[in-house]
């Protein structure tokens, strides 16, 4: 059977590997067991009235339910919409009602919060049920009777078929979700787990979080496609981390590099190593060749390879080799994956030569579908000649390995999280205190980068940096939330009234300082 879509990668996982482990999560769920609860939970979803098309969203943290909910709602032909943990009320409400999302499939508590009264009080005209995946999910799932026509539900969605949106956040100031179907996931990663050499019989700690792609189809999809053992967990703790690798013999690991820092810190205090480990994957920002070679001789970790993706790209663009040095893991992300058209091109779209930077272009089947219901910004972001433009600069070695070098985007990382200055200062905007603001990233040694808001109060208002940090925590994510605050007069702008963020860039870090003139 061909696996071009998730449903048919269920089945058949479930024919090729049966009774080896699919997910360890407090109890063990085979590949057979895992078709079984998938078949269940999309017969329930079909007879409760989802018809293919449907959104369903899933707000949760990492966990077994979540990779079953997540393919139970595909199998019935719906499409799932990722919703990010950190998320607050109004956030969510956006994603929510953007996507006329009928399902919402959530928690009951995660570190203390119940998601659910984040919602309480919001407009949410097309929510028709909310479950918790930690209490509700499994005796709705009983509710499915009829297996069979849930059988034919999973064999009749096709490649071409919208799989999921993922929302990313750009120059706009509001979140976009982008269209992914399912054979251009199932290609992708493939791809990803070939070059990783995952395989059957691995053992996969998954801390990436499920809402996104890193942890989603570079996580439990990639080991459902090769038969290897997904371990989710919910939230990273490295003393934890460390108890499973070495009471399961974890081989595979990825993560951005804050993670094997913090794992680093932790093996310098207990000696440990993590020599189980066959292969690390790392990215999500720049990675210094030190980090590299510590990952190697103080942790064990035998392989290091480091990718590049974006969302409008399925994740996935290039990625390195096994055996790849230090030096290029460190100071490239690898060659385009098989089918994909990877160039640099210059202001008018030109190619340059190898060794030259110009804007990334990227054009194969892992390009987007488009931005959900967005015709206008699809078209900016992907040309008429199927071309996307990453709004990142790199370059090419004489051996095809791409670098990237900057971003035209105006956006930072930090912890892993892509962070938009325009989405961050929409919402800051909404401060009652607050006239004009700008957000800039800043390097940070622990975080990559970190946030920086530049403040304009009103006339007459008084307000310091600690209280607008705390108001942030209460209406953004926490990773969005600017960690310096410094409170200015004017903004400097150039004739246009374009924000000039070069210079606030070299303005000294300060904590509520008010900068004169």
């Amino acid at each position: 059977m061909s696996v071009s879509t998730l449903p048919r990668a269920v089945i058949d996982a479930a024919a090729r590997f049966g009774d080896a482990p699919a997910i360890v999560d407090g109890e063990r769920l085979s590949f057979a067991q895992l078709e079984q609860r998938v078949l269940q939970g999309a017969a329930a979803l079909i007879e409760t009235g989802l018809r293919p098309g449907d959104r369903v969203a899933i707000w949760a943290p990492n966990s077994a339910e979540w990779i079953v909910a997540c393919l139970s709602v595909q199998s019935a032909g719906g499409v799932v919409v990722t919703m990010n943990t950190r998320l607050k009320g109004i956030e969510a409400q956006y994603i929510l009602d953007k996507t006329r999302a009928r399902i919402l499939l959530t928690v009951g508590d995660f570190l203390g919060q119940d998601y659910r009264t984040l919602l309480e009080g919001l407009d949410l005209p097309h929510l028709e049920r909310v479950l918790t995946l930690d209490g509700e999910w499994d005796a709705f799932a009983a509710t499915g009777k009829d297996l069979e026509a849930a059988r034919t539900a999973m064999l009749a969605v096709r490649g071409e078929d919208p799989a999921d949106i993922l929302f990313t956040s750009g120059t706009t100031g509001h979140p976009k979700g982008v269209v992914s179907g399912h054979a251009q996931s199932v290609q992708a990663f493939t791809c990803w787990a070939d070059c990783a050499g995952l395989g059957e019989g691995d053992r996969y700690l998954i801390v990436n979080p499920f809402f996104h792609t890193f942890g989603y189809k570079a996580g439990w999809l990639a080991c459902l496609l090769k038969g290897a053992t997904a371990y989710p967990m919910a939230t990273f703790d490295p003393v934890r981390v460390v108890e499973l690798i070495e009471a399961e013999g974890i081989t595979v690991l990825p993560g951005p590099p804050t993670i094997f820092q913090q794992m680093l810190a932790s093996s310098a205090e207990t000696g440990v190593t993590l020599s189980s480990i066959r292969v690390a994957v790392t990215g999500a920002a720049s990675v210094a060749p030190s980090l590299v070679q510590r990952m190697q001789s103080e942790l064990g970790i035998r392989n290091v390879l480091t990718a590049y993706g974006l969302t409008e790209s399925s994740g996935m663009v290039t990625m390195t080799q096994m055996g790849d040095g230090v030096d290029r893991i460190a100071h490239s992300c690898g060659k385009p994956i098989p089918g994909v058209e990877v160039k640099c091109v210059d202001r008018l779209g030109e190619p340059v030569a190898a060794g030259r930077e110009g804007e990334i272009w990227v054009r194969g089947f892992n390009v987007m579908a488009g931005y959900f219901e967005d015709p206008d910004a699809t078209a900016e972001a992907v040309d008429a000649d199927g071309w996307l433009h990453t709004g990142d600069i790199g370059c090419f070695d004489a051996d095809g390995y791409l670098r990237v070098t900057d971003r035209m985007k105006d956006m930072f990382i930090t912890g892993g999280f892509n962070c938009y200055p325009a989405e961050i200062e929409r919402i800051l905007s909404g401060h009652p205190a607050i006239a004009q603001v700008a957000v800039i990233g800043t390097p940070d040694e622990r975080m990559g980068e970190i946030g920086k808001a530049f403040i304009v109060l009103r006339s007459g208002a008084e307000a310091n940096a600690e209280e607008i940090r705390q108001w942030c925590r209460a209406n953004m994510a926490n990773y969005k939330v600017p960690r310096l605050f410094a409170f200015i007069d004017a903004l400097p702008v150039n004739p246009a009234g374009k924000v000039q963020k070069f210079l606030l860039a070299a303005m000294p870090s300060d904590e509520g300082l008010r900068h004169v003139g």
